[in-house]
């Protein structure tokens, strides 16, 4: 699995640790994570809670990520940017009970974290452990197990549902503010993560031409 990392500007400061607690948990059972910044605050490529939106919907749209990993201050607004998107499906997780039940009932492709609001000491080993609950269980499997047959139809329900109120990805790319488009894939290794990974040829040409 292709896990990619999305941290916006206000929290770019606490990459450094998100990266460590997210690969420590998936790169030993064998997901590879995609680090697409900000690294510092002071990037000269600056990426703000709707940039996080639009980043998660381009990766998870195209095949570069299967899985987007992303946050701000309260993890509330890139919720909200990452749900505006087609095809994303994004948990607000705050402890491991969250990344549990995400993972079993909503089995969602993206979830966004707060690197503010609550994170204090220990704050590493409370990432790690929602990363454990998140990717080392199979989704989808339901909670409780019972359920799972309802929890699966209704996963199928929203999914119809999201296709037919969201436009599709490209057509967000053509519509959407170009600079603010420019300024979302403007990341240092985003050229060398996304292109060789997307399995999205008028994705991968649109941006190109940007």
């Amino acid at each position: 699995m292709k896990v990619a990392l999305i941290i916006e500007n206000s929290q770019a400061a606490k990459n450094a640790v998100v990266h460590e607690a997210l690969a420590s948990v998936v790169e030993p059972i064998g997901h590879t994570v995609f680090n697409y910044g900000m690294y510092t605050p002071e990037d000269k490529a600056s990426l703000t809670y709707p940039m996080n939106g639009l980043l998660a919907g381009i990766l998870l749209n195209s095949g570069a990520a299967d899985f987007v990993v992303t946050g701000c201050g309260t993890g509330m607004g890139s919720m909200l940017a990452c749900n505006a998107m087609p095809g994303v499906l994004c948990g607000l997780l705050i402890d491991p009970t969250d990344a549990f039940l995400f993972n079993q009932i909503n089995a969602g492709n993206c979830i966004a974290m707060p690197y503010a609001k609550g994170f204090g000491w220990a704050a590493e080993l409370n990432l790690a452990d929602c990363y454990r609950k998140l990717f080392e269980n199979e989704p989808g499997a339901g909670y409780p197990r019972e359920r799972a047959t309802f929890m699966a139809a209704n996963r199928v329900v929203l999914s119809n549902l999201k296709s037919v109120t969201c436009h599709d990805m490209l057509t967000v790319l053509r519509n959407v503010d170009q600079d603010l488009l420019r300024a979302a894939i403007a990341g240092e290794k985003f050229t060398e993560y996304f292109y060789p990974n997307s399995q999205d040829e008028a994705m991968s040409d649109f941006l190109r031409s940007l």
